[in-house]
């Protein structure tokens, strides 16, 4: 992996401390759905003792689902294990100012067992594994995510309160790059912006989207567990800062029957000398050899892997002709109808993942197109053709329609195991089966609508 010069150093946070500048530190972990979840710490007793021996989390944080419930049918926690503690161990290069909360401080976590071995099914694990696997290569990956979401006058609480109906949205027409647009909600945009660069990101961009009050910033791409850690933290201090200004916003990938909230993963990858290693000069797209065989290896395996770039019922709600979601797994120079993307030249060389929506867990879903990737390279698999047409309208296979199908295939993928193991695959297969069942017993307000009194 590349080096990696932290936002904020040990030696800075020890001298903050001792002018009182700073008295919080956050230690936080990235869960299944992609949630910060951890502890919030007195500064010097974090520095005292938690930097160096770490802390303690309740193993049901990677057992539960999205409302917390726990949840039966999981191997490494149950009540039957009694519900017992994995490790939190900072990971000192991630150490950041978070603005938002004044004299606060973040840290991310890597989860480790009590005998010291890693927790396999944890996101950033999973994600690290597939960099050691590039490393051997001597390549390392980097990318960018490019999250949208959607904003809205109302409160979380009033959002609640009102089931999430008759929200009104900060614009109400599509301001797709509109100045105008991007206008009327530049205090709340700035203040992303201003203070995620504060914390130790680089900004590039904000630009308004399709969708009612639906806006997009954008970050500069770093290496992938770097890109990762900061999409997690990004993701939650957006919904912080929006909150303290009497807004809310959502990442869900598909609020309503209009265009959803995506979050398209570039990726690239460099040799040890920072060469580009996708690149090359006797391709009619710029491509080498070994990029052609890493992004036939993704397509090849998109299917089988879709459950990593879409993990919930809602995310498949995306997947509609027309809706600049993909549907056909194919590629295509500079395309947006496709699956994949193939764009820029030199080091910017890179393919865009158009598949996860605003829901995705970057470490997942980066894991899943380097394994997809480095399985095309090891069997030396060929390039499809291009798609430089309407993809939508095409004969390619298409991606999964239903969180059910997903999971089926992630299930029965030989790949998955054998790039991210068995006690893995298992353990997001029944995250899947946990949501699935809850959908199914789930009744919905169009069922009333449509069958209280016509039916």
């Amino acid at each position: 992996m590349a080096d990696r010069t932290p936002p904020l150093s040990i030696g800075e946070l020890r001298r903050r401390v001792d002018a009182g500048d700073i008295d919080t530190v956050v230690l936080a972990f990235t869960d299944m759905q992609g949630r910060l979840q951890g502890k919030r710490f007195a500064a010097r007793f974090f520095l005292d003792d938690v930097l160096t021996h770490g802390t303690e989390g309740c193993n049901y944080l990677l057992a539960v689902d999205a409302d917390m419930n726990t949840v039966d049918g999981y191997a490494m926690s149950s009540w039957e294990r009694g519900y017992g503690d994995f490790a939190m161990h900072g990971d000192a290069g991630t150490l950041r100012r978070t603005p938002w909360h004044p004299g606060t401080v973040l840290m991310n976590a890597d989860l480790a067992w009590h005998d010291g071995s890693p927790v396999t099914a944890s996101p950033r694990q999973i994600l690290r594994r597939q960099l050691d696997r590039l490393a051997d290569r001597g390549w390392t990956a980097y990318a960018g995510t490019e999250l949208e979401f959607m904003v809205f006058k109302d409160t979380y609480e009033q959002a609640w309160g009102s089931g999430y109906r008759g929200l009104t949205p900060v614009n109400q027409y599509n301001v797709d790059y509109s100045i105008l647009g991007t206008g009327r909600v530049e205090p709340l945009l700035r203040r992303i912006r201003n203070e995620m660069g504060a914390a130790g990101m680089t900004v590039e961009s904000a630009k308004g989207e399709c969708n009612l009050g639906q806006h997009e910033i954008a970050f500069r791409y770093d290496d992938a567990l770097t890109t990762c850690d900061q999409h997690s933290v990004y993701k939650t201090g957006a919904k912080e800062i929006a909150a303290q200004e009497g807004l809310s916003l959502t990442f869900m990938a598909k609020f309503d029957e209009r265009e959803g909230n995506s979050c398209h993963i570039h990726l690239s990858l460099r040799d040890e000398s920072g060469a580009p290693v996708l690149a090359g000069d006797d391709d009619p797209y710029g491509m080498s050899k070994t990029m052609r065989h890493f992004l036939a290896g993704q397509l090849a395996t998109m299917r089988e892997l879709t459950l990593l770039y879409a993990p919930n019922i809602n995310s498949y709600k995306r997947f509609q002709p027309g809706s600049f979601a993909p549907t056909a797994v194919a590629w295509g120079p500079d395309n947006r109808t496709c699956a994949y993307r193939v764009i820029g030249h030199g080091h910017a060389h890179r393919m865009e993942n158009r598949l996860p929506g605003g829901d995705v867990n970057p470490y997942l879903a980066v894991a899943g197109m380097i394994a997809g990737g480095l399985y095309g390279i090891d069997q030396a698999l060929e390039l499809p053709e291009p798609c430089t047409g309407n993809a939508y309208d095409g004969d390619a296979v298409h991606v999964p329609g239903t969180l059910r199908e997903a999971a089926e295939l992630w299930a029965g993928s030989a790949l998955a195991r054998a790039a991210f193991g068995d006690d893995v695959v298992e353990h997001y297969r029944h995250m899947a089966r946990v949501e699935q069942e809850a959908y199914d017993t789930a009744v919905t307000d169009w069922e009333r609508y449509r069958s209280f009194e016509r039916m």
